[in-house]
């Protein structure tokens, strides 16, 4: 199988992966029942309500988000599909233009267009297009107007040259087979200047063909994972400086969740990846 050939089933499994979590609302391989703050085992995309009881915080609750900002957001956005909170380290401003690699329902534009506020904007972008058509009924049913989302694809992204302040992700960047690709797009229509913040499952070492060849691990924001080293370089060589990447704590449970039965767990682990465009 040439590499083409190879990329272009990738994007195949991972689009309908995606298509399909879009028009069920449901989060990943999570079992059921869900009961954290991610969506409901019915399957509505609306979020359950236990977050803050003595239950263990599951979904989104658990890699980072707090009940106030899943409750400022609608809840058909909020999809359970995420690793961490990119935009809790991105320091946002008011004015800001924002670009979500990867935008799913909305959940990381709709709370980064409320911190750089109407003078800002943010543009979500996802392959799937019942990911932006549910991204963009979120929007327009819960007045966000300076929020748009765009169809295609993070290695060819629909944005004009140096034109963003921030570039968020979750979760997303390791679904993709050309990942040197997504980071130079990513340098492409950063402003001089402009930073980088991700959430994204990062391999400690090599992990077994046999997981790498599993489309549904792929899928599942696991196995497709590079290692932190492939990681900085291809950082580096598109030109970013200022690279950190930083291990999340406690997110085996969570990625016990998305792959139950399987031992990924320990090869991958959640990391936030920072890194700035040069002002020169």
């Amino acid at each position: 199988m040439s590499e083409q050939h190879a990329n272009d089933t990738i994007r195949t499994a991972v689009r309908e992966h995606y298509a399909e979590a879009a028009t069920r609302g449901q989060a990943k391989s999570a079992p059921e029942p869900d009961c954290g703050c991610g969506p409901s085992s019915g399957g509505t995309g609306e979020a359950s309500s236990c977050c803050g009881t003595s239950a263990a915080p599951s979904g989104s609750c658990s890699v980072g988000y707090s009940e106030a900002e899943l409750a400022s957001i609608p809840d058909a956005a909020d999809l359970g599909l995420g690793s961490g909170n990119p935009g809790a380290t991105a320091d946002l401003r008011t004015g800001e233009t924002v670009l979500d690699l990867g935008a799913g329902g909305g959940l990381d534009c709709f709370l980064a267009a409320q911190r750089v506020g109407e003078t800002g904007h943010v543009i979500g972008v996802d392959m799937t297009s019942q990911m932006v058509s549910r991204a963009r009924a979120n929007a327009s049913n819960n007045d966000y107007d300076n929020v748009e989302f765009r169809l295609g694809e993070i290695e060819n992204l629909p944005v004009a040259d140096e034109t963003v302040d921030v570039i968020l992700s979750n979760c997303v960047i390791n679904l993709s087979p050309d990942k040197p690709a997504v980071y130079r797009e990513a340098y492409r229509v950063l402003k001089p200047g402009g930073r980088l913040s991700i959430s994204d499952v990062v391999a400690t070492t090599d992990l077994p063909d046999s997981a790498r060849e599993d489309l549904d691990l792929v899928a599942a924001c696991v196995s497709g994972a590079a290692t932190f080293g492939q990681v900085e370089q291809a950082l580096s060589d598109a030109g970013f400086e200022g690279i950190r990447i930083r291990p999340k704590d406690e997110t085996a449970e969570v990625i016990d969740e998305w792959t139950p039965g399987s031992d990924v767990r320990d090869y991958v682990l959640s990391a936030i990846v920072q890194a700035v465009k040069p002002a020169a």
